[in-house]
């Protein structure tokens, strides 16, 4: 069944691409719906609900600590009034002002071991790694997954550890980490709508993917994670589901989960038309509302008229229809 979109409203925002990752969209339960797009040397904030009724100035603008980085997922605070920055050496808390709150230094994303660091924290080196940060709903905490400084460092054993730290908001202290057995390329973090629980994401290109979740009760870290088959993307929370979305590392399904990883539900792609090859999930999808999800499919043999969106029931993953976009 064709389910014919109609367009209710649109709004012009320089950068807004960034939008369709995930990485610039910030939501939090209780608060605004944000974009943090990054302008030239700045962050800049914007209220989505604001920027449909009109306004285009953004709602904070945050400096850069380091302009020539231009890679890891960034947060900015419930309250709009201090960014957190995830950087290539440390994670960098700062106010509107640009002045630093408070730093918490790490090893360097740059995967070559051992190489060299001149001093100036303007440095940026040559890999394409990162990490990402988010700052907790409640304000209070940043996770932050982050480089350890090098292991063995001169012995020629080119190991080092990755790992997942909760830190004190207000001054960067370390509260707890848990070492991951990972090699990232990227990452992203996805609090879940009860202010308790963090997921963190992490891509390893060809390698897999890493989904872990995470709970500081003030004194103790707990973690658990869907690591067995390392093809597991965290996609997507809603406020009125208990769990999480993920969609297959190659597009063969998309399953709904209870928050300790339990499949309630799940999806395999639809029945492609005789003229075409056979459909994936693309690494697109979340819930439009408590009781939709929408989800894109591709063709296995990349045939761009294969791309095409699909509702499904936000509870049984049942597909709806085909999403008609012809006015």
């Amino acid at each position: 069944m064709a389910i014919t979109a109609q367009l209710l409203d649109s709004v012009r925002l320089p950068g807004g691409s960034a939008l369709v990752n995930g990485s610039a969209y910030e939501s939090r339960t209780g608060s605004a719906r944000c974009a943090l797009l990054r302008n030239g040397h700045e962050l800049e904030v914007h209220d989505l609900d604001e920027l449909l009724a009109g306004e285009g100035a953004p709602r904070a603008v945050f400096p850069v600590p380091w302009p020539g980085w231009d890679q890891g997922v960034h947060s900015v605070s419930p309250d709009g009034t201090f960014a957190v920055f995830s950087g290539q050496r440390s994670v960098r808390a700062v106010d509107a002002r640009g002045t630093t709150l408070w730093e918490y230094r790490h090893g360097c994303w740059d995967q070559q071991i051992g190489h060299p660091h001149t001093g100036d924290p303007g440095q940026i080196c040559p890999g394409i790694e990162s990490g990402s940060c988010k700052v907790s709903d409640d304000g209070r905490l940043v996770w932050a997954h982050v480089v350890a400084p090098e292991r063995g460092e001169g012995e020629g054993d080119g190991e080092y550890d990755e790992l997942w730290v909760v830190l004190d908001a207000a001054d960067g202290s370390e509260l707890a980490r848990l070492t991951l057995d990972s090699v990232a390329s990227g990452s992203q973090h996805h609090p879940h709508p009860d202010g308790v629980h963090m997921g963190l994401e992490i891509g390893m290109g060809q390698d897999g993917i890493l989904l872990y979740w995470g709970r500081w009760d003030g004194e103790k870290l707990t973690t658990w994670d869907l690591n067995e088959t390392l093809d597991r993307i965290l996609m997507d929370v809603h406020p009125e589901q208990p769990g999480f979305l993920t969609v297959e590392h190659y597009g063969y399904d998309i399953q709904l989960h209870d928050l300790d990883g339990t499949v309630v539900a799940e999806a395999e792609p639809p029945e492609p038309r005789d003229d075409e090859d056979p459909l994936g999930w693309d690494w697109a999808c979340g819930f439009v509302d408590a009781t939709t999800v929408i989800a894109s499919t591709m063709e296995f043999g990349d045939d761009p008229e294969g791309h095409r969106h699909w509702l499904l029931d936000a509870r049984t993953l049942e597909i709806r229809g085909t999403v008609d976009y012809r006015s």
